[in-house]
């Protein structure tokens, strides 16, 4: 019997869970797991899981307190389920605070010793913005490893790799959101996603110029985009997706490989190019100022939650 196209990829890429549902995660046994706000608010709608999450927000000294204690409950929760990392975001409110980011990336590393889970095990998720770059510089050199998360643009992509960042999380579906409101006629599928090219552009530089930094493609609107990407480093799927492909006996083809990097020269980067750089492409600039104001909006829809489960 043929194998299912998530078995073929999980041969090329390492299969990362974009869930904090933990029945999903038991399901399709994925190596790592990634959580945030609007996941953690995807699983407190089980009844068992929020009385769990009230008795912690009501031992929490306050709001911010509860939802990082939250936050490694689950993730320590999930770390037993998977052998690799397990991704913790940062307040998205931070996103633009390099001192106030590396308090709180540091905070959530001692609860997790808390709780018997070492820094090797856990990525901190920040924003790709400039100030966050900057934090994960110094976080990486203390041994805290990071996501660098909301990443549109290669002068993101480059910055995260000059400094030393262990992942990077492009987001292939909101790249090609953009391009689908911007030109709604256009084809872009297959390999004329523009999603796609994004992450097959950093792919190669990273691994033409001998960068450490793990590429992990996220943000998949369709298995078509998980496909033409197949043989990144890593890929954080929805359990929607991984559904999809666990169900497809097609053959799956290989398509990215260290083999076809590129091996032009990288070019240096400074603060005022890097702002630069995101200046001129407007779909980076909006797409990461979007996501920074969405993944706030869940925070805020979590804080309220925690809020009522602590009266």
């Amino acid at each position: 019997m043929a194998e299912d196209l998530l078995s073929q990829l999980k041969t090329m890429s390492t299969v990362v869970a974009d869930t904090g549902d933990i029945d999903a995660i038991r399901r399709f046994q994925p190596t790592d797991a990634t959580t945030n706000p609007s996941l953690i608010l995807q699983a407190a709608q089980h009844e068992d899981r929020r009385e769990r999450l009230g008795q912690i927000a009501r031992q929490a000294t306050d709001i911010d307190d509860a939802l990082d204690a939250v936050a490694v409950e689950i993730g320590s929760e999930i770390s037993s389920l998977v052998p690799g990392f397990v991704s913790t975001e940062v307040s998205a409110r931070l996103s633009f605070d390099t001192e106030a980011t590396l308090a709180r990336a540091r905070s959530l590393i001692e609860r997790y010793d808390r709780h018997g889970i070492g820094p090797e095990r856990i990525l901190i998720k920040i924003a790709s913005t400039w100030e966050g770059i900057r934090a994960a510089r110094r976080l990486e050199r203390e041994g805290i490893h990071c996501n660098l998360t909301l990443l549109f643009s290669f002068a993101q992509a480059q910055a995260c790799a000059d400094a030393g960042v262990t992942l990077v999380s492009p987001f292939v579906g909101r790249i090609l959101d953009w391009y689908r409101a911007e030109w709604p006629d256009a084809d872009f599928s297959g390999d004329n996603d523009p999603g796609v090219k994004s992450v097959r552009r950093i792919y190669e530089h990273y691994k033409g110029h001998g960068y450490k930094t793990i590429v992990m493609g996220a943000s998949f609107r369709n298995v078509g985009e998980i496909l033409s990407l197949a043989g990144c480093d890593r890929l954080t799927i929805s359990p929607a997706l991984l559904g999809e492909l666990a169900e497809s006996q097609e053959r799956l083809e290989r398509r990215l490989s260290p083999a076809g990097a590129e091996t032009s020269p990288p070019e240096p980067q400074d603060e005022s190019e890097f702002r630069w750089e995101m200046n001129e492409d407007a779909m980076a600039t909006e797409k990461l100022a979007e996501g920074i104001r969405k993944f706030t909006a869940d925070q805020r829809k979590l804080e309220k939650l925690l809020g009522e489960l602590r009266q």
